[in-house]
């Protein structure tokens, strides 16, 4: 997942703990080699294969689901949650350093757009040479869910999923107590800047203080504008609680996409409980 992940939970012995434990490594190995946007033998790169050519592929039910939740987003959000940004991700390599020339983004944003995208249930064509799409704003959350309830399924009933800051909670402490979350700061992360207690649902943070680059003074993060092709300038993190961590991450996405002024305000209309924080 290019993160530290961890799985806290309270259980009556260490057997339970470690079946807990393996269950959880099996399904984020196989939803890492299904969707990651940077293996050659994912369905991501397999379909970007067939981009630019008449060839549907076909989609299985779980991937299928997760395009429709994107659909969805992409209308809500008026297009600024876009999967079909791919080809802007692989642009802008933040471990370089190098801030791509403007041809170079204007060619690649030629390759985005989800209404460029033909998706009939089942099936899927990117019909534009170099397309792709880049699940990276979903998958991570999916997973901690499917964390999440694969723990409930095998009986433990006390936890919480952390996939890199993004939280599935399995169930409240065993005396009924939430989990206390700490929002760290974006520039201190050994300090929180607020707490939040968390019984139930799903909580994400997106920002763009753990990845970015730092380029003549100019921070640069990984969340791209699909209309500009350039990073969002934006708050440093918007941490958002839902109803479960797929909702909250997209939610924290969107609103970092739309920005200072309408991010809050777009949070708020929703009725998900937020924290926006700016770099002071």
């Amino acid at each position: 997942m290019g993160c530290p992940c961890a799985l806290h939970i309270e259980c009556t012995g260490v057997d339970e703990a470690d079946a807990a434990m393996a269950l959880s490594q099996v399904e984020l190995q196989r939803l890492d080699r299904k969707y990651s946007h940077y293996r050659d033998d994912s369905i991501v790169a397999d379909i970007a294969a067939r981009a630019g050519s008449t060839e549907w592929t076909t989609i299985d039910a779980e991937t299928a689901g997760l395009l429709d939740f994107a659909e969805l987003m992409h209308a809500q959000s008026e297009g600024l949650f876009d999967i079909s940004s791919g080809a802007l991700t692989r642009l802008w390599d933040l471990q370089g350093g190098i801030i791509p020339d403007k041809s170079a983004i204007q060619q690649a944003l030629a390759m985005c757009g989800w209404h460029r995208i033909e998706w009939a249930r089942p099936r899927l064509r990117l019909p534009v040479p170099g397309m792709r799409l880049d699940l990276g704003g979903i998958v991570k959350e999916y997973a901690a869910d499917r964390v999440a309830q694969l723990c409930r399924d095998a009986g433990i009933r006390h936890g919480m999923v952390d996939l890199g800051g993004d939280l599935a909670v399995i169930g409240a402490h065993a005396d009924a107590s939430p989990w206390r979350i700490g929002i760290r700061l974006p520039d201190d992360p050994e300090r929180p800047a607020a707490h939040i207690d968390l019984a139930e649902g799903g909580l994400a943070t997106s920002g763009d203080y753990a990845r970015c680059m730092i380029v003549d003074g100019r921070r640069y993060g990984h969340i791209i504008d699909p209309r500009t092709g350039m990073p969002v300038d934006s708050f440093a993190s918007v941490s958002v609680s839902a109803a479960n961590c797929l909702v909250a991450g997209a939610a924290a996405t969107t609103a970092m996409l739309l920005g200072k002024d309408a991010g809050s305000q777009w949070l708020d209309e929703l009725g998900l409980p937020h924290v926006c924080l700016s770099r002071d």
